[in-house]
């Protein structure tokens, strides 16, 4: 009998090349492979001896419950042997590794870790966006939007006050309470991105201020899995510079800020 062993795999967050060797490496030598739905399917076929089970959570779908995973997990594990447990960006960054890998390990499960190039960083970058920059930001906050609870992420509030980037994940569905947050604390000029299915062919992008990017954000009909973008950094990035004269068109003109921002966005 093979000995049990899980790897908790990142996947990366969307272009199949950005899985490392060492992710790549788990993958051939997998004998089983659970994957969650925000991975890139090209992927897998780095897989080839192994079987492969879809267990992905989505809004509204769950094909496993946690629970169910957990104990996949670790049965698969002493049934075959490696599995590797594939997760989309980094396993540490709200992909719950440490659950699944702590529930193995309480049943005498060896287990590793390949960690993965997170969406946090990875997506805004793909649109020339650097979450710090000299003489502009000198920090960075990630928030999920939404807690395990089903709540705002009371984090948010603390992130607008600050002078950081701030990167929302998971926060498309409170988008409007999320902006009315910053604007509380009189951000409602700063530039905003929302990056929807970033680095891969279906990517699409949406770019305004706190004030308009949920109009933005309708015309565009834009969705999950998008990263939202908050901060200065977003108006520095070279790629985005003409947006705003596209945005003139998609936004009300009754907005005056529109037009402000689109000056703002020339420079």
């Amino acid at each position: 009998m093979k000995k049990p062993k899980l790897i908790v795999v990142g996947a990366g967050p969307g272009d199949a090349e950005l899985i490392t060797l060492k992710g790549i490496k788990a993958l051939q030598e997998a004998d089983v492979v659970l994957y969650d739905a925000l991975i890139n399917r090209d992927i897998l076929e780095h897989a080839v001896n192994a079987e492969k089970i879809f267990v992905g959570k989505r809004k509204g779908y769950h094909a496993h419950t946690q629970e169910e995973i957990n104990r996949l997990i670790v049965q698969r594990a002493f049934e075959c042997g490696t599995v590797v447990r594939l997760k989309g960006g980094d396993p540490f960054i709200f992909g719950r590794g440490t659950e699944e890998i702590d529930y193995a390990e309480s049943f005498g499960v060896e287990t590793g870790v390949v960690p993965g190039i997170t969406s946090s960083v990875a997506v805004p970058a793909y649109q020339g966006i650097s979450l710090t920059k000299r003489h502009v930001t000198e920090s960075f906050w990630v928030v999920t939007g939404t807690t395990s609870s089903g709540k705002l992420s009371g984090d948010i509030r603390l992130a607008a006050q600050s002078t950081a980037t701030v990167v929302i994940l998971m926060g498309m569905s409170r988008l409007n309470a999320i902006m009315e947050l910053f604007r509380e604390y009189g951000k409602g000029e700063v530039p905003v991105a929302v990056i929807q299915n970033g680095t891969t062919a279906h990517e699409n992008l949406g770019c305004g201020t706190v004030n308009t990017i949920g109009e933005v954000v309708r015309n565009k009909k834009l969705g999950t899995p998008a990263v939202i973008v908050i901060g200065e950094v977003v108006r520095e990035s070279v790629k985005l510079r003409g947006l705003f004269e596209e945005m003139n068109t998609l936004v009300s003109p009754a907005h005056d800020s529109v037009r402000k921002n689109a000056a703002l966005f020339k420079r």
